[in-house]
């Protein structure tokens, strides 16, 4: 048997994890082995009485920088093990689905949560962080960040959600977004579901849903371009 996927993540803020990960699904995957998760303290690794993980930035400016050699110090003192280091970014690659599922195939990962103005660009460099965005815009720290990356990833582990085919017509799985919802009751504020859905028919339903997809994908989402087979 393989080891389960193993995600540990180096934070000052040790305590905000598992947070939202020991939750509902993913959290019952976590309590059943299906996952692992490990906090590595930053400030373990601080110089000085008081571990200081910070200083002033080179060429001067606001804020302070997280330091290079306390940085590496924490990452070198984990077992890698193939496992990707990953550093939320707002100058990284975009978060995607793609990356999400690659990663879920993976054995695990490594994610560095910065705070105050970044990390020392060399231990980037020295240690082959892969710098991810997970949105426009700027977070007081990375931990966030981290739980959504993990988040995503581990719902995807083989067990965890349970019913592997609601993961197939999800957003973003195939290109497209996701269709739209209903369940009883039947009319609700004199909106009634569509009467597709209740016609038993399901490659109507089918069709109607590819449809709506589309169209979501088409006004919503441009960006995406088309999706396999979207027709205009």
């Amino acid at each position: 048997m393989s080891a389960p996927f193993a995600a540990t993540v180096i934070t000052l803020f040790p305590e905000a994890f598992p947070g939202t990960l020991g939750l509902s699904v993913i959290g019952r995957g976590l309590d059943r082995g299906l996952w692992t998760l490990e906090t590595i303290d930053l400030r373990a690794f601080g110089e000085g009485p008081h571990r200081k993980v910070d200083d002033a930035p080179a060429g001067g400016g606001a804020g302070l920088v997280l330091r290079a050699d306390v940085t590496a110090a924490a990452i070198d003192s984990i077992d890698r093990g193939g496992r990707p280091i990953l550093y939320p970014s707002p100058r990284g690659r975009p978060f995607t689905q793609a990356m999400a599922q690659d990663w879920a195939n993976g054995p695990g990962l490594i994610l560095l949560c910065g705070r105050f103005e970044g990390l020392d660009e060399r231990v980037i460099e020295a240690r082959g962080l892969q710098e991810v965005c997970v949105g426009d815009a700027v977070l007081a720290g990375g931990e966030v960040a981290a739980l959504l990356i993990l988040e995503a990833v581990t719902r995807l582990l083989p067990g965890v959600l349970g019913n592997a085919e609601s993961i197939a017509e999800e957003s973003f799985s195939d290109g497209l977004l996701e269709h739209p919802h209903y369940t009883r009751p039947r009319t609700f504020e004199g909106r009634d579901i569509p009467e597709v859905l209740l016609s038993g028919d399901h490659a109507k339903v089918a069709a109607w849903r590819r449809a709506q997809r589309e169209r979501l994908t088409r006004t919503r989402r441009p960006d995406l371009g088309d999706g396999p087979g979207q027709t205009d």
